[in-house]
């Protein structure tokens, strides 16, 4: 048995393979030559015939920086694309890969300069640092040998330490900036989607900006581990202060995601996996550091949204770990600048708090989603958010320019004189108009010709209803019920249901509600809840069909309902429903809560209206047997658009395939609107096109008089309502609807501009 197998007989000769590392790097010789000793010490170690770092260059290339094994002539000629071959992979995933026979791999890559076709084995980890893949670490053999866990846990620390180590020398960090050595880096547009809207224009500051750990070897592993849980001890009370503030609102979903996100403090197999890092020998700060990469390799392979919230929590209380482990206070740094962008791969709730929210202009994500929790507390907070932005936390850097524009998802990197100017101008335009939609906040929405125009806010969380007097809306045409469901740990009992459901009408006061039945499936999952795989999710148990299917789930939600609204008028509308059956089978449950809460002698609505949502097709072919059955009708022009022309509108390839103002969607749209004119039944659209001021033209012109949409677009389509002649443009829609083209987009648009129409 050699030396180098201590690695998988324990602890003990993990430590001293992380000793002789960090002794190594400490001597003097150029950071090529150090590198290269260091893969040579990884292989005897290791028992490995090959061992080479792979280092991130620019433009997403991973090139071989040094090697024991394979042909020297390959070191920096050699280049894998990020998501090529075995490393390419490793590094995409940011996980690690243990193969007994790599070449029989489908991501195997060939590399003939390198001479590694008699190598078979292969095991390779990703190289991380502050969330960022810097490069890869792979070792390899000639035999086909089955790497075990705790050798791939050993190059893991392995790499880890390899990472702090060589970061003095700033090789991989150079490697990894995406910037050459004689040109500095060129303007780039980012896309992502907006978490909450705003603009903004100032200086990108990278999360966690001064954690450095200067230490990653323990020399004192007993020592470390009362350190970190001393540590723990401190960051549990300071979140308990936070929680205390004066400026945190006592209710509120952002106040249940920060209490929710305290609890996480508490968890037992967090702590214990720390201390196994510890027991490893690394220190308190390194241990913590290696949970959190872990962390984030599996944030990276889980789609579902909740749970991904969930570990970017653990990521968040990681960070704020260290800020007490090295004595960091990131809310009293008087260093950073007026004007910050902050840039991170993802932020939890309470770390957003942490920093000076007069400096904080907006922040950009390569994470989040619109229900995370870190985007209910910006809301809350009134903070521009972008989230999946890819490559924003490796293409910007510190103190670099930026502009995020949160109205369509954009961010601009270093942008040129002309163009900062140009977005400034751009600012005080939006300024300009959003005065100019204020001035009419209060004034009718009705055309010129005299036709009354309903607009209302779409919404799902109580913070969206702050802005319900602000946009000058009649009152909330979509209540989003899952959203609040979304964010909790487990199904809200009928009291908690009652209890969200009567503050969301307290805070609309005399203003209707309309609260859509619980639509989830699809792409909207429950975390405490799981209805299986499926190969069309769109299309399939998902929305009413669940509700009626598990007539408990739906009963609840009715009886939370009819209790909050008890005294007070109550709208409801069932989603996704294909058929009239579909609807006397839910509005029969409904009828059946009323009776029981008659039966116990509790105090019902005033006045009740239900109703239908029209996304499916199907159901407009039964418009003359369900309209005298409804109270009002809903279009959900997203899902019908997607529906009716059979396009996934999640899939980047039909993004623009098809179009709302087609003449095939307005005519659909225009027939529902005469059938529902001719029973007497409202109809209201509550998709995108509402919001849209050139498609809702194109929907009033069809027929339809009540709008609902996101708060900031309401005046803008107030503006555009106010300048229309709706009669005159009803003759001309009529005549387009008979062309066979793909879209009248551009005649409405030279209509509008001729006829001086805002769009």
């Amino acid at each position: 048995m050699t030396a180098s197998s201590d690695l998988e007989h324990g602890w003990a000769g993990s430590r001293r393979l992380l000793r002789l590392l960090r002794d190594l790097m400490k001597a003097g010789g150029s950071s090529q030559e150090r590198l290269d000793k260091v893969v040579d010490l990884i292989a005897q170690h290791i028992v490995a015939e090959v061992c080479s770092v792979y280092a991130m260059r620019s433009g997403e290339t991973l090139e071989l920086f040094a090697t024991k094994g394979l042909k020297p002539a390959a070191v920096h000629k050699t280049k894998l694309q990020v998501n090529e071959g075995l490393v390419g992979l490793i590094a995409a995933q940011a996980r690690p890969v243990a193969l007994a026979d790599a070449q029989s791999h489908a991501n195997f890559a060939y590399r003939p300069e390198t001479g590694e076709e008699i190598y078979h084995s292969l095991m390779g980890v990703p190289i991380m640092r502050g969330g960022r893949v810097l490069g890869v670490l792979v070792v390899q053999n000639r035999t086909q040998r089955s790497y075990g866990e705790e050798e791939v846990e050993a190059l893991e620390t392995v790499a880890m330490v390899l990472a702090e180590l060589l970061s003095g020398d700033r090789l991989l960090e150079h490697a990894g900036s995406g910037q050459d050595d004689d040109n500095g880096p060129m303007p780039a547009r980012l896309s992502g989607i907006a978490l909450n809207q705003g603009l903004a224009i100032g200086v990108a500051v990278p999360h966690h900006r001064g954690i450095v750990i200067s230490q990653v070897v323990s020399e004192n592993p007993e020592a470390d581990r009362e350190r970190l849980d001393a540590a723990m001890g401190e960051m549990r009370s300071a979140l308990d202060a936070m929680l205390a503030r004066q400026d945190m609102a006592p209710e509120g979903e952002h106040r249940e995601v920060l209490e929710t996100y305290r609890m996480f403090a508490d968890d037992r197999g967090w702590l214990r996996r720390m201390h196994d890092a510890v027991r490893g020998g690394l220190t308190a700060e390194a241990s913590v550091q290696k949970v959190q990469n872990e962390t984030r390799a599996r944030m990276a392979a889980i789609k579902d949204p909740y749970l991904r919230a969930r570990l970017a929590d653990l990521d968040d209380l990681g960070n704020r770990l260290l800020h007490h482990l090295l004595g960091l206070d990131e809310k009293r740094r008087d260093d950073l600048p007026e004007n910050m962008v902050l840039v991170a791969h993802d932020l939890g709730p309470a770390e957003l708090l942490d920093y000076d929210q007069k400096r904080l202009r907006a922040v950009v994500l390569e994470q989040g989603a619109p229900t995370s929790h870190v985007a209910i507390v910006a809301r809350a907070l009134q903070i521009p958010m972008i989230g999946r932005c890819d490559g924003i936390t490796t293409q910007i850097g510190d103190g670099e320019s930026v502009i995020v524009d949160g109205e369509t998802g954009q961010v601009l990197l270093r942008p040129s004189k002309s163009v900062r100017a140009g977005f400034k101008e751009s600012i005080a335009h939006k300024e300009r108009q959003q005065a100019a939609f204020r001035a009419v906040r209060d004034l009718p929405s009705v055309t010129r010709d005299g036709q009354e125009v309903t607009l209302l806010i779409n919404a799902g969380l109580m913070i969206d209803l702050t802005h319900l007097e602000d946009a000058g809306a009649e009152g909330i045409g979509l209540y989003r019920t899952e959203v609040p469901f979304m964010i909790r740990d487990s199904f809200p009992g009928v009291e908690t249901q009652a209890d969200i459901y009567s503050r969301i009408l307290d805070e609309a006061g005399s203003k209707p509600v309309a609260f859509r039945t619980l639509d989830v499936g699809g792409d909207k999952l429950l975390p405490y809840w799981r209805g299986g795989q499926e190969d069309n999710p769109a299309m399939g148990w998902r929305a009413v069909r669940i509700g009626l299917d598990r007539p408990a789930l739906l009963r609840q939600q009715l009886r939370a309902l009819l209790r909050a609204a008890a005294g007070r008028n109550l709208i409801v509308k069932f989603p996704m429903i294909s058929e009239v059956a579909e609807f006397e089978a839910a509005k029969a449950l409904l009828q059946r809560e009323i009776d029981r809460e008659k039966a116990l002698g509790d105090r019902l609505p005033a006045d009740i209206k239900v109703g239908a949502m029209l996304e499916v097709p199907a159901l407009a072919l039964q418009l003359p047997q369900l309209l005298p059955r409804c109270d009002f009708l809903s279009l959900g022009s997203n899902d019908l658009m997607q529906f009716l022309f059979a396009a996934d509108r999640g899939n980047p390839r039909l993004a623009r395939r098809y179009d709302g103002l087609s003449p095939a969607m307005l005519t659909l749209v225009r027939d529902v609107a005469r059938q529902c004119d001719a029973h007497g039944v409202p109809l209201t659209v509550c998709g995108e096109m509402a919001g849209q001021p050139l498609e809702a033209l194109a929907l009033l012109a069809c027929g339809v008089r009540r709008l609902s949409m996101a708060p900031g677009f309401v005046g803008p389509v107030k503006t555009m309502v106010r300048s229309l002649d709706l009669n005159e443009l009803t003759i001309n829609i009529n005549r387009l609807l008979t062309l066979p083209d793909h879209s009248i987009r551009e005649q409405l648009r030279s209509y509008a501009l001729e006829q001086d129409i805002p769009i």
